[in-house]
């Protein structure tokens, strides 16, 4: 059914619910490639002087999409405040140092991936999320050109 659009109000309003969709298929692109490499750091390193509590692996959070003004946002991020299991060291700095390719700081010569920014670099700065966005866009009947 056609909808009669007359100022960019009108336009705002009917084009928000598809941006909303778009923006969190995009934010579950970020949550699922960061979560590959939380895995992948810990599959980089079987510790042998402590046992895991796995509160790194499970720190990833994806916000749902929010409305402000015109734009939609999602936030993906690693809750550094939920890792309080750590001896002598802060979530915040234990996320550091992974995405250093540390485990607990040291360099434990392993094929450890620099978690944050291997997940921004297979996401944002390949063109993956810019990709994705034109794909949906053009499955909702839109003409993009990129």
């Amino acid at each position: 059914m056609a909808k009669h659009i007359s100022n960019m109000d009108q336009l705002q309003a009917a084009l928000m619910p598809t941006m909303i969709k778009m923006v969190d298929k995009l934010a579950e692109r970020v949550y699922e490639t960061l979560n590959y490499f939380l895995q992948q750091y810990y599959n980089s390193y079987d510790p042998k002087s402590y046992r895991r509590q796995y509160d790194f692996l499970r720190s990833a959070v994806k916000v749902e999409p929010k409305v402000k003004g015109s734009k939609v946002t999602a936030s993906v991020f690693i809750d550094t405040e939920s890792m309080d299991n750590y001896y002598n060291a802060t979530g915040y700095q234990v996320a550091s140092w992974a995405n250093q390719g540390l485990h607990g700081g040291l360099n434990t010569n392993s094929k450890t991936p620099h978690v944050w920014d291997d997940t921004m670099r297979e996401t944002v700065e390949n063109g993956e999320l810019l990709k994705l966005a034109v794909e949906y866009l053009r499955s909702k009947g839109f003409s993009v050109r990129a």
